[in-house]
């Protein structure tokens, strides 16, 4: 067994479900953390840390730095806000201060890496993914319900070896780190999986054993349309498996986008479904079901 990496420094922009549970397993971890915030939230995280719960991987609680704007280099920004929240939450990341750190975005969708490559050097951008149910319920505490804690990392042009030094600092977690070459592929197979259950949960307003119950077709299809899509950025994804992966979600899996409408907070609809919609127009496919489901839920919620 190898010796622990040294602790490195990591700021986590948006530290609610996801950015909260990965600054806190860094912090149990021994990392320096700190998490960019609006103003108030990191007055309250510096003064109280972070509390997790979860059952898969230990709760605890942690002491963390906390600013409005990093003000310092760092070795890795993880990116967790919504997709909508993307271009002015960057603003607390400046990237003259960045220095060479790495930009890890975990955000739902495609668009958003090449849109974070315009605004720091290309290189220093890696393409990431999550696969998790994790929400914070209140100030500083974050509960992770879902038995997986899936991540995976894209090197492609980046630096390889500190993109797998992160995916292994990551593991160290706890974590089910992958670290990947292909990029795009990596982008699209979170998506492929993610789109179907949060368009069915939000669209039927039920977790996703009750939507699967009573719309297993459309969830079916969305997943279909995804896999033509897919096409318009060379990629090929096997759509045995990702239906597989559908029967198998927990029958009690909420998705994110679910729980945002539901609280009546802006839904990553475009991020998620937009994207499907403008790759199938790209590709030349018919993506009709997702073209409904959308169409629903920008209805919906206004």
């Amino acid at each position: 067994m190898s010796d622990p990496l040294p602790p490195a420094r990591v700021a986590v922009l948006g530290p609610g479900g996801v950015g909260g549970l990965l600054a806190a397993l860094l912090a149990r971890r021994g990392d320096q953390v700190t998490c960019l915030a609006p103003p108030a939230t990191a007055a309250h995280l510096a003064g109280h840390g972070l509390e997790l719960r979860s059952p898969a991987l230990g709760d605890a609680r942690v002491a963390v730095e906390a600013a409005s704007r990093l003000e310092h280099p760092v070795d890795a920004v993880l990116v967790t806000v919504k997709a909508a929240q993307l271009e002015a939450a960057v603003e607390a990341v400046p990237a003259g201060v960045l220095g060479d750190g790495l930009v890890v975005p975990f955000l739902n969708g495609i668009d958003h890496v090449a849109w974070l490559r315009g605004r720091y050097p290309p290189d220093q951008v890696v393409a990431g993914t999550i696969r998790v149910e994790s929400t914070r319920v209140g100030p500083g505490v974050i509960e992770h319900a879902s038995p997986f804690a899936v991540v995976e990392l894209a090197v492609g042009k980046g630096p390889r070896e500190r993109v797998q030094e992160l995916a292994a600092r990551l593991a160290e977690t706890g974590l089910d780190v992958t670290v990947r070459d292909d990029e795009a592929a990596t982008l699209w197979s979170k998506l492929a999986v993610l789109a179907p259950i949060a368009l069915v949960t939000t669209w039927a307003e039920a977790p996703f054993g009750e939507a699967r119950a009573g719309h297993w077709e459309e969830a079916v299809a969305v997943a279909h349309e995804i896999v033509a899509a897919a096409t318009a950025d060379g990629v090929e994804l096997d759509e045995q498996a990702i239906v597989g992966m559908l029967e198998k979600v927990p029958d009690g899996m909420r998705s994110s986008m679910q729980k945002d409408a539901a609280a009546g907070r802006p839904i990553e609809l475009d991020a998620i479904g937009g994207t499907i919609l403008r790759a199938a127009d790209r590709a030349g496919t018919k993506a009709p079901v997702t073209a409904r489901l959308v169409a629903a839920l920008r209805e919906r919620s206004g």
